[in-house]
């Protein structure tokens, strides 16, 4: 069983999280949040509750309809606290054990936390751990939490916890639980979002605040970065165990990541995308007869590149929304014809047409090429492309799978190169600067960037201890290996 073959052309988020405290419905609650963020992960998804009394956990490989659309499954996590998880591994195989949130049982009780991000120190703490004499069960940067939380010196679980994060390197946003309280944490630079909402005197963490919409909840704030916020029946208590740094919140949630019907740090997900549209009209016009998003990702910032320009936005690629897996085996008629699974021509509209086509980004360039060729084959007469981010020349180790350096099209290629590449009239992207005044700055600060935007700039603001590490390749094949044995 396979997912579209060119799927892995594309960016993609690690993880959701969401969590309930204090609502009687608090595990249906979940699974409606956690449908919300299905776009951030897609290969399992996990709850635990509470019930007062005793824990209880279900977790399983797919969506989250696979796992929690029947009553049944509801009726098994009981309690009016709940933590829920959506999955996208970014560290560790796709396997049940990996799964989150993870769950323990400490002195002090059970805990249990799920995470959105990427430890960047993971490994190298996992084997100063193993040396400890810690025993990990699952192969995910996520487990190296609980084993700080057990070995720390101090006795309130807070203060553990607390202990455990000033360890670890990396991008978090991260959602636990006690038996007494559910706890939410945003990492010193803010670079994953995390939100708290409030519904029926209950309070709600979530990734995003789609998540809140969708279970009627209201927004209350963005929870700061570097804060930690531990709801109790006693409230919300805010805390802030970092020294304080300026946020770098991760640029590409607006570009590609979060849903556009989501506010993100106060920006409007959709309106900048509209934005980043007009700005890269602005800074690359051309001549032509329409406007055409790459579905669905491309679509605000066609249709900001279409009003700036004048010219009629049109669906000229209608996409399938219903490919979902297939038992085709990946040969190479199969990978020629994969991308038609997906997207396919609007023959009516593009024949003899000139067209723009507006994409969020190009990574590897496979899916460019396809998309474009496409369009020839319906009978464009010409066809521009307009890419709604700066060339993407750096992966990311903050939480995002994208491919190594050498992979990606434009760390390999000039713009010219790449256009001749991927086969377009015209190639454009938009500037950093472009990006930064769609964002509402005037400019990128180069001595201090407002943003995370290391994929775009190299400009790494947390420390890649395992990456600088000799060992770090040969420890994540180990633990790849082992992942794939058990």
């Amino acid at each position: 069983m396979i997912t579209n073959p060119f799927e892995g052309d594309n960016f993609h988020d690690q993880c959701g999280v969401f969590g309930v405290f204090g609502h009687d419905d608090a595990a249906a609650l979940t699974a409606l949040g956690l449908h919300a963020l299905q776009h951030r992960g897609q290969e399992a998804a996990g709850m635990v509750s509470y019930d007062g009394h005793h824990f209880h956990s279900r977790r399983g490989l797919g969506h989250v309809a696979d796992n929690f659309s029947s009553e049944e499954a509801i009726a098994q996590l009981a309690g009016a606290v709940v933590i829920g998880h959506n999955r996208y591994s970014t560290a560790g195989a796709t396997v049940d054990r990996n799964t989150q949130p993870l769950f323990a049982d400490f002195e002090f009780g059970g805990f249990a936390i799920g995470h959105n991000g990427n430890l960047t120190n993971a490994v190298t703490l996992r084997r100063e751990l193993v040396k400890r004499g810690s025993l990990f069960q699952s192969t995910t940067d996520t487990e190296v939490i609980i084993h700080l939380i057990a070995t720390s010196s101090y006795k309130p679980v807070i203060d553990r916890f607390i202990d455990a994060l000033k360890q670890v390197e990396g991008a978090y946003s991260l959602v636990a639980m006690t038996q007494d309280s559910l706890i939410g944490v945003r990492d010193p630079l803010g670079v994953r979002p995390l939100v708290l909402g409030e519904l029926d005197s209950a309070y709600i963490l979530a990734s995003e605040t789609c998540a809140l919409d969708i279970i009627g909840a209201g927004f209350i704030r963005d929870i700061e970065a570097g804060e930690m916020v531990v709801i109790s029946t006693e409230g919300v208590l805010s805390l802030h165990p970092f020294p304080p740094r300026q946020a770098r919140h991760c640029i590409f949630e607006y570009i590609y990541f979060a849903r556009p019907d989501s506010v993100a740090d106060g920006r409007s997900v959709y309106e900048t995308r509209k934005r980043i549209g007009a700005e890269l009209a602005r800074e690359s016009p051309v001549d032509a007869d329409m406007v055409i998003p790459v579905p669905d990702s491309g679509v605000p910032g066609a249709i900001g590149y279409a009003q700036q320009a004048g010219v009629p936005f049109e669906l000229g690629i209608i996409r399938n929304h219903y490919v979902g897996r297939t038992f085709i085996e990946p040969s190479d008629q199969i990978r020629h014809l994969g991308v038609k699974l997906k997207h396919n021509a609007n023959r009516a509209h593009v024949e003899g047409k000139r067209v723009i086509l507006v994409d969020d980004s190009i990574v590897r360039g496979i899916t460019s090429v396809k998309i474009v060729e496409m369009m020839r084959h319906a009978g464009a007469r010409e066809v521009h492309m307009r890419i709604a981010s700066p060339p993407t020349t750096n992966p990311c180790y903050y939480g995002v799978d994208t491919p190594e350096r050498s992979e990606l099209m434009a760390a390999k290629m000039d713009v010219e190169a790449m256009r001749e590449e991927i086969g377009v009239d015209t190639l454009a992207f938009i500037s950093m600067d472009g990006l930064y005044r769609a964002m509402g700055e005037q400019s990128r600060n180069a001595e201090n960037p407002q943003h995370c935007d290391a994929c775009f700039s190299g400009d790494y603001p947390i420390p890649l201890t395992d990456q600088e590490d000799g060992t770090h390749a040969a420890q994540l094949s180990f633990l790849t290996e082992v992942a794939g044995k058990r």
